[in-house]
C-alpha cells in the first residue's frame, strides 16, 4: 500500500502501516519529510506515480484540496485499475466534491476515511477514523483501518459524509481549545493559579480529557505540535463555509477564525493548537 503525503499525520499513519507488518510505499512533494520513514521499512518513491504502480490501497494525506487534486492528476493513470484510494485529507464540502469528480472522470475507486486525532496517536495506531463509501471497497480498506485506528465510525455509503462528520468534530475541537485558553486566562488575570481550573472541572459532568491535554501546555507555555494551529484554522476556514452553506449561524466559528488568526499572526502558525491560549 501507499501514502502519500508524510507531514505528521501521514508518517504516523505510515508508521502504524509498517508496524502491522504491511508492505508500505511513501511518497512526499518534500521528500526529506519522506526518507527518515525509510529506516522504518518505507519504500520511498521519488514521484507519486511510482508511488502508487504497484499499490492496491492508496492513502491521500495532504493538505487541502490543490494537493489532492494535484496528486490524482499526477498518479490515477499509474496505480492499478483495481486500488482504492482512501481520500483521508481535510479538505472540506466543496473540495470533498471536487475530488469525487476526478474520481470518477479517472476512474479510481474511492473510499474516505477522515483522521480524528493528532500525531501522537496517528504514530500509536489509536486514531478514531469517520469512515465513508460504499461497503466492498470500503471492506478492501479494512486492513489499513485496524493498523491505525482504535476505532472506526461509519459516516455512510457516500463519499462527503465522513468529510461532514470530520467537519463537525474539528468545530468541537476549535471550541473546546480556545474555551480552555479562555478560562486559564481568566483564572490567572483573576489572581488564581490557573491550575485550579483544571482541579475544578476533573472528574465533572464538564470535564475533558483534551481540556487537561490542552491546558497543560497552555500553562508550561510550551507547544510541540501534534496539530498544528495554523492547520486547525485552515479547517476552521471549511467549517465556516460549510455551516454558512448549509444555513447554520456561523458567529461562533468566525469568533474562533480571529482568536485562532490572532495566535498565528503572533508566530504560533507552526505551533500546537494549544498555542491559542496565547491569544487571551
Amino acid at each position: 500500500m501507499s501514502v502519500l503525503g508524510t507531514g505528521a499525520m501521514g508518517a504516523g499513519v505510515a508508521q502504524s502501516l509498517l508496524r502491522g507488518g504491511h508492505e508500505v510505499t511513501v511518497w512526499n512533494r518534500s521528500a526529506e519529510r519522506a526518507r527518515p520513514l525509510a529506516d522504518a521499512g518505507a519504500t520511498v518513491a521519488t514521484d507519486a506515480a511510482e508511488a502508487v504502480a504497484q499499490a492496491q490501497v492508496v492513502v491521500l494525506t495532504v493538505f487541502d484540496t490543490d494537493a489532492v487534486v494535484d496528486v490524482l492528476e499526477q498518479a490515477a493513470g499509474d496505480a492499478p485499475e483495481s486500488a482504492v484510494w482512501v481520500q483521508a485529507s481535510t479538505i472540506g464540502v466543496a473540495g470533498t466534491e471536487t475530488v469525487v469528480q476526478l474520481a470518477e472522470k479517472y476512474g479510481i475507486t474511492l473510499v474516505e476515511a477522515m483522521m480524528l486525532g493528532t500525531k501522537t496517536p496517528a504514530e500509536q495506531g489509536t486514531l478514531t477514523m469517520l469512515v465513508a463509501g460504499p461497503d466492498e471497497p470500503v471492506a478492501v480498506v479494512a486492513p489499513v483501518l485496524d493498523a491505525v485506528s482504535a476505532k472506526v465510525v461509519r459516516a455512510g455509503d457516500r463519499v462527503g459524509q465522513g468529510t461532514a462528520l470530520k467537519l463537525a468534530a474539528n468545530a468541537w475541537i476549535a471550541s473546546i481549545t480556545a474555551a480552555t485558553g479562555q478560562s486559564l486566562a481568566i483564572a490567572a488575570a483573576l489572581g488564581l493559579d490557573p491550575q485550579l481550573f483544571l482541579q475544578a472541572i476533573e472528574g465533572s459532568a464538564s470535564d475533558s480529557a483534551y481540556a487537561h491535554t490542552k491546558g497543560a501546555a497552555m500553562i508550561a507555555g510550551e507547544f510541540p505540535a501534534q496539530f498544528a494551529l495554523d492547520g486547525l484554522r485552515k479547517d476552521i476556514g471549511l467549517i465556516t463555509e460549510a455551516a454558512r452553506a448549509a444555513d447554520v449561524d456561523t458567529t461562533l466559528l468566525e469568533v474562533l477564525g480571529r482568536v485562532y488568526a490572532d495566535a498565528s499572526a503572533a508566530g504560533h502558525g507552526a505551533d500546537d493548537i494549544a498555542a491559542v491560549g496565547t491569544a487571551f
